[in-house]
């Protein structure tokens, strides 16, 4: 008060001056909290940026592999074997399946690395000296697996040659794209001299080629033939998690908020319940692995390492999230839309169900898809329920074994072959990103549309 009796009897210049001054101080102060936001914004989208960059950058070589493109000559001298089967007349199922078992079980017991062998020298410049055990290091080791199957569908090609496409070997991989130094000795590299050299003639000649690695998006992970890993298994545990914590996260959590906001009388059982939903969504996801691993597959022996599993426990580690999400917006909803409403004579499940709810689903949706989205990231509740084995097959139902995608990184990471496997981790890393990303977009756009809607 004094101050402003002080300003009112200066000169009216003095009193501008003062004024003009305290202005300046305030629009510079304003314009520094703006320039520090702003900053802060840049800043954050550049090491966003910088970490997709990087990412896209490492995982990218991963979805580029190398086929070796061969003539394979079915030799009779080397395929040693009988005739397929031929259903007789008079031949019962059984009979002629059991038949065409042991036919395919005698095929098997071949050496098809020889045939192998032979498409590798015969692409080779004549009289090229390399040792057989150099030779097919070139190859991925399931190429007499490949040339073994495409014998079983067409048995007729016995004593024919056919073009087939096979993969390089990882360690021929890794070679080509110059993830190993070609100046280490012999003694420091992975392949012999001989298949070093042999390799680059074959990319000279286009015998090796590079294409898209269908083979990532397409295959289960692969210990025997590391160049086929892939992650299909992977996504598909992923997929059957998500949609069990979809089913049971989404309903029971929406449905518990509505009940505590609009329903549950106000008295000591709710507030303890509140505090411990609260409580729940700060802990660790490591507490529920454990909680998981005692309660569903100790106690209810639920098979280990299935997606039901994981589901169900990244359903406990969601529904808070959820409650917290939905009881927020319930809350953000005008007092005045439910006095209307009741005041019209709805009832107070009227009320929750016909008006404040409809108002509510943009952002009630989005916040279980950013808590599914978040569940589908999590890797430490399920090493703790064993997803962390190897499975070689694709789950059929979510009881099935499998693994996960978060999981999937983490074994990638680990693998011993690390010049190889280290861009196939940053492309799962991509492939998971790209499902979060998927899973967000859903989201913005279903929201749209609700407010739309409404």
């Amino acid at each position: 008060m004094t101050d402003t009796l002080t300003l009112a009897r200066r000169p009216s210049l003095e009193r501008t001056t003062l004024i003009r001054a305290s202005l300046r101080r305030r629009h510079l102060s304003e314009a520094i909290f703006k320039g520090l936001g702003l900053g802060a914004i840049i800043l954050a989208l550049g090491f966003v940026a910088l970490l997709f960059v990087d990412i896209i950058g490492r995982g990218a070589p991963a979805f580029l592999q190398n086929d070796l493109h061969l003539s394979v000559t079915y030799d009779p001298a080397i395929i040693k074997i009988e005739p397929a089967p031929v259903r007789t007349q008079g031949q019962s199922d059984a009979d002629f399946r059991a038949a065409n078992i042991k036919w395919q079980r005698e095929l098997a017991l071949l050496n098809w690395n020889k045939v192998v062998e032979a498409s590798l020298r015969a692409a080779a410049p004549a009289g090229y000296d390399i040792e057989s055990r150099d030779i097919l290091t070139i190859a991925e080791t399931d190429a007499r697996h490949v040339i073994r199957e495409r014998f079983v569908a067409d048995p007729s090609l016995l004593g024919k040659t056919t073009s087939i496409d096979l993969l390089a070997s990882a360690n021929a991989d890794n070679w080509i794209k110059g993830n190993i130094n070609r100046d280490l000795g012999d003694a420091q590299q992975q392949l012999s001299a001989p298949a070093r050299a042999l390799i680059d003639q074959f990319v000279a000649s286009g015998t090796i080629s590079t294409g898209f690695a269908w083979s990532i998006l397409t295959n289960v992970d692969s210990r025997a033939a590391p160049a086929s890993a892939g992650l299909l298994g992977a996504f598909v545990g992923s997929l059957y998690m998500m949609l069990i914590v979809i089913v049971l996260a989404v309903p029971i959590g929406v449905a518990s908020a509505i009940y505590l906001e609009e329903f549950a009388p106000k008295s000591r059982v709710t507030d303890f319940i509140e505090v411990n939903i609260n409580n729940l969504a700060a802990v660790p996801s490591i507490v529920f692995g454990l909680l998981g691993a005692a309660v569903f597959i100790n106690y209810l022996h639920l098979p280990i390492s299935a997606p039901l599993v994981g589901g169900l426990v990244l359903t406990l580690m969601t529904l808070p999230t959820i409650i917290i999400a939905t009881r927020g917006a319930l809350l953000g909803v005008s007092p005045a839309l439910r006095q209307a409403a009741l005041g019209m004579g709805a009832s107070k499940t009227q009320m929750v169900f016909h008006h404040v709810l409809p108002v509510t689903f943009p952002s009630i949706l989005t916040a279980t898809i950013i808590g599914v989205a978040h569940a589908l990231g999590e890797t430490a509740p399920l090493l703790l329920i064993g997803m962390k084995a190897f499975v070689a097959a694709v789950p059929a139902t979510p009881l099935d074994q499998a693994t996960a995608l978060p999981v999937q990184i983490y074994l990638w990471q680990g693998n011993e072959n690390r010049n190889f496997f280290e861009a196939h981790t940053a492309a799962a890393i991509m492939v998971l990103l790209a499902f979060m990303i998927v899973l967000n977009g859903i989201a913005v756009l279903l929201r749209s549309r609700l407010e739309q809607r409404a």
